[in-house]
């Protein structure tokens, strides 16, 4: 990477990332601060009656609750553990993604921006903060927070990419 052009279009790919990286990790982080303090744990808020609630819940697991009945001591190294490694290739997609296909590098920064604002609950708590409640009548998708919005929508992206290649 001796190239000058080269060096400046890393560095404002680096740029962007963090950009991204911080707007999502920002809002992530003040929603869950707000969740904390003006819900009770495990109490609803209604917003659209019959599909829709504030919930504050913990997810000691992973997505969908994975590993959630493991003791606390494997869960939470476990989890930094797979979020380190997801981190860091999740960096390498980011930094190897060509100019050229900017959606792409989007998407894997909301991913990345994602997995730091989860992380950052594992480190602090130990569990993550969730509050997002969507449900039809008794069946509730499970509860989710802004840093899982962002990956994934990110990983939609990368699936519409790489099954169609259509995006820039």
């Amino acid at each position: 990477m001796s190239n000058p052009a080269e060096k400046d279009m890393t560095r404002h790919g680096i740029a962007r990332l963090g950009i991204i990286t911080a707007l999502i990790v920002v809002l992530d982080q003040i929603t869950k601060l707000i969740i904390t303090r003006t819900l009770p744990l495990h109490e609803s808020i209604p917003v659209i009656d019959g599909f829709f609630n504030l919930t504050h819940v913990l997810n000691p697991g992973g997505a969908f609750g994975v590993f959630a009945q493991a003791g606390p001591g494997v869960r939470y190294f476990f989890f930094i553990g797979v979020s380190l490694v997801a981190l860091g290739l999740v960096f390498y997609f980011y930094r190897t993604t060509p100019r050229s296909h900017p959606v792409l590098g989007a998407a894997f920064a909301l991913i990345f921006s994602g997995a730091v604002g989860n992380l950052i609950d594992r480190v602090r708590f130990g569990v993550v903060i969730d509050f997002l409640d969507f449900y039809v009548k008794g069946w509730h998708y499970p509860a989710f927070n802004v840093a899982d919005s962002a990956i994934t929508v990110g990983i939609c992206i990368c699936v519409y990419h790489f099954l169609f290649n259509k995006l820039p």
